[in-house]
């Protein structure tokens, strides 16, 4: 639970990431009038002199979102392994993952030398491009380094799929980012198979069901080659990481 501080930063945050997404005001004809006579004034010498100034080449960081539900009823379930994979990210490179940013669980670190941000939205599962879409907006993220993490029920259990772009394929979660993004799907995503409800379950029980030690044993070993790939992603490209990912489950799944 928050304490009142957590609270107030969470207000201030929220505040923030909101007024990223509005609409820049457009000036009166009096502003608009006296920047244009500044402009008139200025010397070719004072011009060339801006035009000089080098732009900044700081690279912007990669964004991580792990897509779950909140809440303690949550952990472990199908639904939350995005989270899970931020976790095993966070832990990896020394990231902390607690500050509260436009909805999410929000940290801030680098892999390999490389910035990211790392984020677990905390809106619930169908609402999540409520906290992705303004993250994106306030830290003005290119999509192609927006990775999304999620759960997918038509790959098998524990097996992973890095793709450049798509649709959300059913998943809610993956349906409120698009739509957030203004129906834009050219983001990257890995996907992490939890498998088809058993006989007749019904699919929204099964998501929300925790993993047995067993699978979760399993799941653990699939996390740490997520891992691998996107140290590979951020650091070689995607085409790199793909073919490693796919080549190592190949191999772990031939050896088991």
């Amino acid at each position: 639970m928050l304490g009142a501080q957590g609270i107030s930063h969470l207000r201030l945050s929220n505040v923030s990431c909101a007024y990223a997404l509005r609409m820049p005001r457009r000036p009166s004809v009096s502003e608009f009038s006296g920047s244009m006579l500044t402009m008139h004034k200025q010397s070719s010498h004072t011009l060339q002199m801006t035009a000089d100034v080098p732009v900044d080449s700081k690279p912007k960081p990669w964004l991580l979102v792990g897509l779950g539900n909140p809440g303690k009823l949550y952990n472990g379930t199908r639904h939350n392994v995005g989270f899970e994979m931020i976790d095993t990210i966070a832990q990896a490179e020394g990231i902390s993952v607690s500050r509260i940013q436009c909805r999410a669980l929000f940290g801030k670190g680098h892999i390999n030398g490389s910035p990211v941000m790392l984020a677990k939205p905390q809106t619930f599962m169908n609402a999540s491009g409520e906290s992705v879409g303004p993250l994106v907006a306030y830290y003005k993220i290119p999509l192609n380094q927006v990775l999304l993490i999620f759960d997918d029920m038509d790959l098998p259990f524990a097996k992973l799929r890095l793709l450049p772009k798509g649709g959300h394929g059913g998943h809610n979660g993956m349906k409120s980012v698009i739509d957030h993004f203004k129906g834009n799907r050219e983001f990257p995503r890995l996907r992490i198979g939890i498998g088809r409800p058993p006989g007749k379950m019904d699919p929204i029980s099964y998501v929300l069901r925790p993993f047995t030690k067993g699978e979760q044993e399993e799941l653990d070993l699939t996390l740490q080659d997520g891992l691998d790939a996107i140290r590979i992603l951020i650091n070689q490209g995607f085409d790199k990481s793909a073919t490693i990912v796919n080549r190592a489950q190949k191999a772990r799944i031939q050896n088991s």
